[in-house]
């Protein structure tokens, strides 16, 4: 049913071996091994979707390797589709926490912004901006469950409360990058962005 749906059989079969593997990059050989089907049509579904921007490509060891595009605006929803499991939220103890309030409750923390992937409509490469005196170690692992909920990298950038503050004045590329885009305030205790 899904081959009728999405049009071709090795097309369903690469977004299934690329959806499974984020992250991993497969040359052309491999890839008709790992699937089993003929190396044209292979090429041809490759093809396609770069064209379409869900697959990526990058040449090394004189081979060209080809991997799924994390930032493709439909990623999340292809992935719920095609991925062989699906993981909505990380258990803590008795409940389970989203990630938004993963993020909320980090100490230290005074602003959290997400943009890039996490916004619909947001071009910015940063995911997510922390802003305060928050425990590198803690921030490593929260992102890595973060990452685990998303099913694909993200881009997060940590910056102290004066570093934020003296940026933000002087109108800083890069902060003012992600905070003229599409962006989405998590948390702001001290209403910095007011």
């Amino acid at each position: 049913m899904i081959d009728a749906l999405f049009g071709s059989k090795t097309r369903v079969k690469l977004l299934h071996l690329f959806l499974n593997n984020p992250g991993k990059a497969f040359y052309v050989r491999e890839i008709t091994r790992l699937i089993d089907e003929q190396i044209n049509s292979v090429r041809r579904e490759l093809s396609n979707m770069m064209t379409v921007g869900i697959v990526t490509s990058d040449t090394a060891d004189n081979k060209l390797y080809y991997e799924v595009n994390q930032r493709y605006e439909h990623y999340v929803p292809l992935r719920a589709i095609f991925a062989d499991q699906q993981v909505e939220a990380i258990d803590v103890g008795e409940s389970a926490i989203s990630w938004q309030d993963m993020i909320s409750g980090l100490p230290g923390t005074r602003l959290a912004v997400t943009a890039g992937v996490l916004v619909r409509g947001s071009t910015s490469s940063v995911d997510i901006l922390l802003v305060g005196e928050t425990p590198v170690p803690k921030v490593k692992k929260m992102m890595k469950d973060i990452e685990k909920i998303e099913g694909r990298e993200l881009n997060y950038s940590i910056l102290s409360y004066d570093e934020f503050y003296y940026r933000l004045s002087v109108r800083d590329k890069f902060i003012t990058e992600i905070l003229n885009g599409k962006h989405a305030v998590l948390l702001d205790t001290d209403n910095m962005l007011k």
